[in-house]
Order: structure tokens, then sequence, then C-alpha cells
């Protein structure tokens, strides 16, 4: 399909390009958002009309957009997850929670401005890009911890992850080959070891210890019921 860019796409073009995208790409983001039109020869007339404009509103949000980023560059964001001793998380950190803790932190962003290839799973710091406008990004920290002390410590630079073995290595490096290799929401084949499969005695028994904890919190909250 053929489309106007209403805006600068990376990868694609600047405003007021016409491009040739897959039709799934346009009808399911470019159009809903605002960010392209098709292009017939109504919305041609439609953009030279309206481009003054069209520029002139693009500056204006890129002004703001520059303002946010020097007051959003390089600050830390904390998020806390439970994790074993070698530091790989039960879980993942994904756009939506990144988005969650920046917004807690007094930046109104949406996950889509999240630029995160893949989701974080491991303890530690990770420099997260956040685009505010198509030609304007800040980077942040998010410092991943078990606890708020952990993340004080991580912040000066202590690593509290415990080196892995070769058995764990090799377990993790066929978890994320098989990740890389299926898409998401396709089911793996039996032989290939998940994450709750691949943690140690150690891992899973602070696992069961912890929902041992939150099972015997529920009960004394409804004897108190």
């Amino acid at each position: 399909m053929e489309v106007i860019l209403l805006e600068r796409i990376g990868r694609l073009g600047q405003m007021g390009d016409t491009v040739t995208v897959k039709d799934g790409y346009a009808r399911n983001f470019l159009l809903p958002q605002g960010k392209a039109l098709r292009a017939n020869k109504a919305n041609k007339q439609f953009f030279e009309q309206e481009r003054a404009q069209l520029e002139a509103r693009n500056l204006e949000a890129k002004q703001e957009a520059e303002k946010l980023a020097e007051r959003m560059e390089g600050e830390t964001f904390v998020v806390i997850r439970q994790a074993g001793e070698t530091g790989h998380l039960y879980g993942s950190v994904a756009t939506r929670d990144v988005a969650e803790v920046v917004t807690k932190g007094g930046f109104s962003v949406d996950r889509r401005q999240i630029l995160l290839d893949r989701p974080i799973k491991v303890l530690g710091l990770k420099d997260v890009q956040i685009q505010l406008h198509p030609e304007v990004e800040a980077t942040v920290t998010i410092n991943v911890a078990r606890s708020e002390d952990e993340a004080e410590r991580q912040a000066r630079g202590e690593d509290l992850s415990r080196p892995m073995d070769e058995a764990e290595e090799e377990r993790q490096e066929a978890l994320n080959a098989a990740e890389e290799f299926f898409e998401e929401g396709t089911d793996m084949p039996e032989d290939v070891e998940t994450d709750a499969e691949a943690l140690t005695e150690e891992e899973e028994a602070a696992r069961s210890e912890s929902e041992a904890d939150d099972e015997a919190e529920e009960s004394d909250e409804e004897d108190k019921a």
C-alpha cells in the first residue's frame, strides 16, 4: 500500500514522503495512529493544502519533546522483581513495565514509546531509549533489583548476581536460542527447558518459600476477617 507520511518514521522517510508499506502495517499502525494517509489523489491535495500547518504543529511538538527529553535524560527508575542467585528474573520486565515505572516517576509515557528490543530478564542496570517524538529520544536507566536496598547497591556499581556454572550457562543459552527461534505464542518442543525447569535447587526453594509466605499472609487475613 502507498501512503503519505504525516511525520518522520524511522527507516521509512520524512513528513510528506510517499512510501510503499505492507498493508497490515498501514492498516494496523500508520493509518489508525494518524501517522500517514492513503496515497490517493484527494489525500495528496489535502496534504499539500495543510502542509504548512502540519509542519508547524510538528515543529511545536518537537520543541516540547526536546524540553521533556532534557528533564528525563539520565534519570534512573527502579523496578523490583524476584530473581535467583544467578540474577535471572522469575519473569521479565517488558515495555509495559518500563512505561508504568517511568510514568509513576513523573513522566507520562506509553509502552509504545519504549524502545526495548527484548524484555529484561536479569538483575542490573539497563539503558533504555524512550521515543518522545519521531525525531527526539531520551535515555533512562532501569535498575532491576530484588529490593530497594539492592537497587541502591547496584547503583553504586555492586554486582549482586552469582556467576553461573557451566551447566546453568548451557541451559540459559538453550533457552535464549529457543526464544529467538520461536515467535511469541508458539509452543516450544518438550525437550526445550523453560526458565522454571532451568532453576537451580536453591532458586526453586526460594520461590517455594516466597509462595508459602504469601499463602500464610492470605490465611491470616482470612482468619482476621
